[in-house]
């Protein structure tokens, strides 16, 4: 298991130092230098922080109340493994919360939040022509936070911004990156004029059938990956 190393640049002293923990741990996980399966030590932790365990305790019960860590038996919280079917399960929610995000971002749709897409698209756009992968799921994650923060409901962006961060830590285990940049590139474009044209329900439509297009692709390889597991038992 890799070494825990943490960005301690941005600790201060003072008030907030819960949510100072939190974020560098929640970075450390979604940048991938805590990889899945990582044991969230609050000693080293804390140690690393040069805080007291307290506000280390706190920041990692909301990475786990996220679902970013979960608590294993004689080893405390670890960074969360998630699989190709629960990932597949993720999406299902994600489908109808993305909807739902779309719909309200276009009754709100102003033209800086048209700008504002079209711009990351036009990034998007050229991360894809030259196969920057990292770029392409920075880029990928800002569109829909845009699209979510549009619509001005804060519950529901911060279920998707959970969901989100889960994405992203499966994507760095069994999912990887399995293709599909293009497919997502045309499916934010359709879904920029979408949001233009004001109709709310046909935004939300466009939404959903990308997340479910993203879902079905998903399910695909964990069937492939479950074929290839039965023919090594065979």
């Amino acid at each position: 298991m890799a070494q825990l190393t943490l960005d301690t640049s941005s600790i201060t002293r003072g008030d907030g130092l819960v949510d100072q923990a939190y974020t560098v741990i929640r970075d450390a996980i979604l940048s991938r230098r805590l990889a899945p399966g990582s044991r969230l030590s609050v000693p080293e932790i804390a140690r690393q922080l040069d805080i007291s365990r307290s506000p280390v305790r706190e920041a990692i019960a909301r990475i786990e109340y996220e679902g970013l860590a979960e608590s294993v038996s004689h080893r405390g919280a670890v960074v969360v493994e998630i699989g190709l079917d629960e990932l597949v399960g993720i999406y299902d929610l994600r489908e109808v919360l993305e909807g739902l995000a779309a719909r309200l971002a276009t009754r709100a749709a102003d033209p800086t939040l048209i700008d504002d897409l079209e711009q990351n698209w036009q990034g998007h756009h050229d991360a894809v022509d030259s196969g920057d992968v990292e770029r392409h799921m920075e880029l990928d994650a800002a569109f829909h936070r845009r699209i979510r923060e549009a619509g001005g409901n804060l519950r529901l962006s911060d279920h998707l911004r959970q969901l989100q961060g889960q994405i992203r830590v499966a994507m760095s285990t069994t999912v990887a990156r399995r293709g599909g940049m293009h497919a997502a590139l045309a499916e934010h474009r359709a879904l920029i004029d979408a949001i233009r044209g004001g109709d709310p329900a046909n935004a939300e439509t466009v939404a959903r059938d990308h997340i479910t297009r993203l879902r079905e692709s998903l399910h695909d390889a964990a069937l492939a990956d479950q074929h290839i597991d039965e023919r090594h038992e065979t």
